[in-house]
């Protein structure tokens, strides 16, 4: 009998030392505070915090702490496509948008994914205490109409749903068409992190 493995899914994940994290934070907190579009989009659209996703495009030339950050994604991006095995005929993925998340307590991101894009991710610079962990769900999920549940003990990558608890400086990528989410921030202050995607 031989079973295999195929068609894997992939987690990247890094810390980037590189970055300042107070100042990384005092950026990320200017940027909130200022972005009345941004504040007016969260509202309207009940994001329990600030996201700057629908109101700005151009944070690595407004502040020189995401252009550093942009610098560090662009080698652990690369680093990433090699090993995902990424035929890209002499190109570079290109670092496609970038936003702030300032999720306080209560909040939730619901799951989605990020159309048109290849390389996702998150750089996370505030995670207090029961702070939200990342989901992600299998993409197969939505193709297991008639599947049993798994049982408790199924090994991490045998299971729907899997819970990254990510840490201050550290950075998550995954391919884009992996439906995330954010559950409640069970935290008594607000989570603060830096979203991406790359395109092709």
């Amino acid at each position: 009998m031989e079973i295999k493995t195929l068609f894997v899914t992939k987690l990247y994940r890094a810390t980037l030392e590189s970055i300042d994290i107070g100042s990384m934070l005092k950026s990320c907190r200017a940027i909130a505070e200022g972005d009345r579009a941004g504040q007016r989009w969260s509202k309207e659209h009940g994001y329990k915090g600030y996201t700057s996703y629908a109101s700005l495009n151009d944070l690595p030339k407004r502040d020189p702490n995401f252009a550093e950050l942009k610098q560090a994604l662009d080698k652990h991006a690369a680093a990433f496509a090699r090993d995902l095995h990424f035929d890209l005929e002499g190109r570079k993925l290109k670092f496609d948008s970038i936003w702030v998340n300032v999720l306080e307590p209560g909040g939730v991101h619901t799951a989605h994914i990020h159309p048109n894009s290849v390389l996702s991710g998150t750089f996370y610079v505030d995670v207090p205490t029961n702070a939200s962990a990342l989901k992600l769900e299998d993409p197969r999920h939505a193709m297991m109409m008639a599947a049993p549940g798994k049982r408790e003990d199924a090994p991490e990558a045998e299971r729907a749903f899997v819970y990254i608890t990510p840490k201050v400086g550290e950075v998550l990528m995954w391919e884009s068409f992996i439906r995330h989410e954010v559950p409640m921030n069970q935290a008594r202050t607000s989570r603060v992190s830096v979203s991406f995607n790359y395109g092709w």
